[in-house]
């Protein structure tokens, strides 16, 4: 590592202001995360990624998807997913049905049972995460964080073919 100090001058490190930001923002993502974790654990014994798993599955047409368009949607590796999956057609919520134009490919179906234990968790859900981030802020800091964290998200999305992401590993 060099140390020199015109090796500094190549880095545009954070600045005071910056890394408090930035400690600011892991700080309260981390607290948030865990908070809607045992949120769920506590009312629907399942982890706050699950619940994300069946309400994309929710909302998609006919509730199933193909496993790689669920694995996108989520932002998670495909390993990840299948275990998810694993864990939610043990508890009856989904099920898995082979693709008929794709050999290989698998579609994630949300049962009805599934969707109950959506109707049932949705409302404490809700509850836990206005109470931890909406109503903390006001009309104008929400529309604010909307726009800030769509810049980021517009930002990290790579577009081009063959980029290193999660649901393609």
């Amino acid at each position: 590592m060099n140390t020199a100090p015109d090796s500094a001058a190549q880095h545009r490190w954070l600045t005071d202001e910056e890394q408090r930001v930035w400690r600011a923002y892991l700080h309260a993502t981390t607290l948030l995360e865990d908070h809607l974790d045992r949120q769920l654990q506590r009312d629907a014994g399942m982890p706050h990624v699950y619940y994300g798993l069946l309400v994309t599955l929710a909302e998609a047409p006919r509730r199933r998807l193909r496993m790689t368009e669920l694995a996108m949607r989520a932002k998670i590796t495909r390993s990840r997913l299948s275990h998810a999956i694993a864990r939610l057609e043990k508890n009856g919520w989904v099920r898995r049905e082979d693709c008929p134009s794709d050999k290989r490919g698998q579609f994630a179906v949300l049962t009805d049972e599934g969707t109950e234990v959506l109707k049932h968790t949705a409302p404490g859900h809700v509850t836990a995460v206005r109470q931890a981030l909406f109503d903390r802020l006001s009309p104008e800091q929400q529309k604010a964080l909307g726009e800030i964290m769509e810049i980021v998200a517009e930002g990290l999305q790579p577009d081009e073919a063959g980029a290193d992401l999660p649901w393609l590993r």
